[in-house]
């Protein structure tokens, strides 16, 4: 079995990773800022304190182990980083973007994989789904950061033949447990209120953590050429109804009174809202009103490949 180097490797996505990997009985090399209760007597397991950008730390790390995979999770939303994402956490991913996957590339690790957003793609003008290859806008301080990322990936992987190479575009995640991204598309950011519009009939699209954990697992194993290597779009098959988010929050957590409202007037309000919006660039779970109703969807066939996706809001735990 291979030995798999994770970093942010006690995140919510990470331990659902590492988890995965020893059930599969690999070796886990994890990393991260501090240790959880998850660090605790696992066999086949050794950790590793080190923050993103502690090149020392991981230079020693790539000396002492034999490593043939690298699953690249730190600075990343959900797993290690909360939604409001600053500048010195940019700059953080940006030092540890320049050394991470040289030093990979030249300890000749086999496969290395890295965590990106949707984030990075511009607004759809027409209802087609999303795929790997369409226009790229980041705006957000996420989505610049993470395209900073791919692009150091790209740069650093561009002359190599015996390496292969993933970029997972992921959207917001949940799990059973998890569900601040699910609420975040029903709250109001002004007054804190919950409501849909009219019934709820519109939907988003969002990645069950454990349909990114089949993925990963799935993409360790079967990748087995370089021209496997690319952008991958990572997510739950279907959109995720508003009307469902209120049901599966209202069976599985706390959840207020919602309310019913007609989308005219905020749609309307948020086209003329302030450029350059402060809030907008910094909080990863923003709600922008002039694109809440559109349904955007992304295009998984390319990562249906390797994962059926068979996570959703009826089976997530």
């Amino acid at each position: 079995m291979a030995t798999v180097l994770v970093t942010g490797a006690c995140g919510l996505i990470g331990e659902k990773v590492c988890s995965g990997l020893l059930k599969k009985h690999h070796e886990v090399i994890a990393v991260d800022h501090a240790p959880s209760a998850y660090n605790e007597g696992k066999e086949h397991y050794r950790f590793y304190a080190a923050a993103p950008h502690d090149k020392t730390t991981y230079m020693g790390i790539f000396e002492k182990e034999r490593i043939d995979a690298v699953v690249h999770l730190a600075c990343s939303v959900d797993n290690d980083l909360g939604p409001i994402i600053t500048e010195k956490q940019m700059e953080e991913s940006h030092v540890c973007d320049k050394f991470l996957f040289k030093l990979a590339i030249s300890k000749e690790v086999e496969k290395i994989m890295v965590l990106s957003t949707t984030q990075v793609y511009a607004i759809p003008e027409g209802r087609e789904p999303i795929r790997e290859g369409d226009d790229e806008k980041p705006v957000t301080n996420y989505a610049k950061m993470k395209s900073e990322t791919e692009h150091a990936f790209a740069a650093d992987m561009r002359h190599i033949k015996n390496v292969i190479g993933c970029i997972m575009r992921v959207p917001p995640v949940y799990t059973l447990e998890m569900h601040d991204n699910l609420l975040a598309k029903i709250t109001d950011p002004k007054d804190h209120t919950n409501f849909v519009y009219r019934t709820g009939e519109y939907g988003f699209h969002f990645c069950c953590v454990h349909n990114l954990a089949d993925f990963i697992l799935c993409y360790l194993r079967q990748a087995d050429s370089p021209s496997c290597t690319g952008v991958y779009n990572v997510a739950d098959k279907n959109l995720i109804m508003a009307s469902e988010i209120v049901n599966f929050i209202s069976k599985n957590g706390r959840l207020g009174p919602v309310l019913q409202r007609n989308p005219g007037k905020d749609i309307l309000s948020s086209i003329f809202k302030f450029k350059n919006n402060k809030e907008e660039k910094t909080n990863y779970r923003y709600l922008d009103f002039s694109t809440i109703t559109r349904n955007t969807m992304y295009d998984t066939n390319k990562a249906s490949r390797y994962c059926p996706f068979r996570w959703d809001l009826s089976n997530t735990k």
